[in-house]
């Protein structure tokens, strides 16, 4: 058990605890004055505080989406995950309440020399700046397990997981 400097073993009870508190202060004081944020630290000085990471989801935005119509069984979601910020994102998953399984897709050329699809099984990754283009052909979300058909019009709501944990949920219509 350390004592603060200011506390004395003759002291009595009263003047510890006074003792305790002024020490106790004046380690908050302390403390405090060493918190700086990037908008007070100089400019000659870097600052002490670490930049807050931004969330994936919050550099991801989505554009063109749209969802193939279907009677039944499955299709496709396409559009552009376009990633606005300074760090690569990766995207581990997407669900929607229309399928049962969601899975992201490439499409590759197989021993055969024929285009298959297949499941990309570490998500896809964004770099920085970069857009992710979601084609027919190409890459994709692939919905299966459709048991409502999708008809022209409709409107499909994803959420989308990122590496981080966290989510973005856009809507699409079904053309």
């Amino acid at each position: 058990n350390e004592r603060p400097l200011a506390m004395t073993i003759n002291a009595k009870p009263a003047t510890r605890r006074a003792a305790r508190l002024g020490a106790l202060i004046a380690l908050g004081a302390l403390a405090l004055t060493g918190c700086t944020t990037a908008s007070t630290a100089p400019a000659d000085r870097p600052s002490a505080a670490a930049p807050a990471a931004t969330a994936a989801a919050d550099s991801v935005a989505v554009h063109d989406a749209w969802i193939k119509a279907v009677d039944s069984g499955m299709t496709g979601a396409f559009g552009q995950l376009e990633n606005t910020g300074t760090a690569d994102v990766t995207v581990v998953s997407v669900s929607t309440e229309i399928s049962h399984m969601v899975e992201l897709h490439e499409t590759v050329e197989n021993e055969a020399g024929e285009m298959t699809m297949r499941e990309v099984e570490d998500g896809f990754n964004i770099a920085a700046g970069d857009t992710l283009l979601l084609e027919p052909g190409a890459n994709h979300i692939m919905l299966m397990g459709i048991e409502q058909p999708l008809v022209a019009g409709d409107v499909v709501s994803f959420t989308v997981l990122f590496s981080d944990d966290s989510t973005l949920i856009f809507e699409a219509p079904v053309k």
